[in-house]
């Protein structure tokens, strides 16, 4: 099957991921095949192929962001059939048996595995994945479109959780990539007044198009106090600029998987009057089945780019070089 591999992690992305020709997997006990359909690009795979987040193993297939359709099941495999439709995320296993997962926070899990990077994912034709940690995408669903929402959605859906913002409040978000433009949606659609804080000119546009009540520069500020803020953007330099713009008792959630060093905090104006700072690791499954009914009561719509399989390492460097607009995603030929 054609693939990419991530083989040499390094500054330029469209060297660090390299065409591959794979053999189709073969599901092991639990486990099914989908055939690919699509493939978001997430900024974690840009992370993988930078070497900011260090390979857990060589040769690797990216992407956790996959919608495709179950072709095979291997031994014990019941949970879907041949032909249904299934979403794999980020999370791709847990232990089950850690204090972690005994109460509720498998993706706390010391042992989890995630796809992408502990296993292949899904910038090929085909992909495996343990049908516990398998999504079931509803039948008229375009791939296309709800690939983003399988950690895009989920993991900032889990921020927005994390950051507790009071119904109605006011909710700044920080970097407006594919995240953030879904996560802005669904806080939109349950009522707050949400201000978007980014360089890009073009993520700007698109969130006052999807009713963002501002869209800022950074360095400029929301026009009012936050109640609640969402860091996407994976600069450390933005964790005191955003706590500094929280009201009193606001939460600031960093929602990245790796982050710059953060400068040193001023006490009175990042911390005190009980602002909170809160990271975000991963997801739990019950998060994405909350977050993918929701998207759908809400008919939440990513804005995707739309590219072939073929042109994923230049996909990944566009990233890089903030050329895409909402979501990126990858569509086998």
């Amino acid at each position: 099957m054609r693939a990419w591999v991530v083989r040499r992690p390094g500054p330029d992305p469209a060297e660090s991921l390299v065409r591959a020709d794979l053999p189709i997997p073969e599901p092991g006990p639990g486990e099914v095949r989908i055939r690919v359909e699509a493939c978001g690009v997430c900024r974690t795979d840009l992370h993988l192929a930078l070497g900011e987040l260090p390979p857990r193993r060589p040769d690797t297939v990216p992407g956790h962001e996959v919608v495709g359709v179950v072709e095979a099941r291997g031994p014990g495999a019941d949970r879907f059939r041949e032909g249904d439709r299934v979403g794999i995320a980020w999370l791709r296993s847990t232990c089950g048996r850690c204090r972690f997962c005994r109460t509720g926070r498998e993706n706390l899990c010391p042992d989890a595995a995630f796809t992408g990077w502990h296993a292949d994912g899904g910038y090929a034709e085909f992909a495996l994945v343990p049908e516990a940690y398998a999504y079931r995408m509803p039948a008229g669903l375009d791939p296309v479109a709800a690939a983003p929402l399988l950690c895009a959605g989920i993991v900032g859906y889990r921020a927005l959780k994390r950051a507790e913002l009071p119904p109605g409040g006011r909710l700044g978000i920080y970097g407006f990539g594919a995240s953030a433009h879904v996560v802005a949606q669904v806080a939109i659609g349950q009522g707050a007044e949400v201000h978007v804080l980014t360089r890009s000119e073009p993520a700007r546009e698109l969130a006052l198009r999807l009713g963002a009540a501002s869209a800022r520069p950074a360095e400029q500020g929301p026009p009012d106090p936050l109640d609640a803020a969402l860091l996407f953007a994976p600069v450390g330099d933005l964790v005191p600029v955003a706590l500094r713009a929280l009201d009193a008792g606001g939460t600031l959630a960093v929602a990245g998987i790796y982050l710059t060093d953060i400068p040193g905090l001023n006490y009175d104006a990042e911390l005190f009057r009980e602002k909170q700072l809160r990271s975000v690791t991963a997801n739990t499954r019950a998060d994405g089945e909350e977050f993918l009914r929701l998207a759908a009561a809400l008919a939440i719509h990513p804005e995707v780019d739309r590219r072939p399989l073929s042109a994923a390492a230049h996909t990944v460097k566009d990233l890089a070089e903030d050329r895409i607009t909402g979501a990126a995603v990858l569509v086998p030929e």
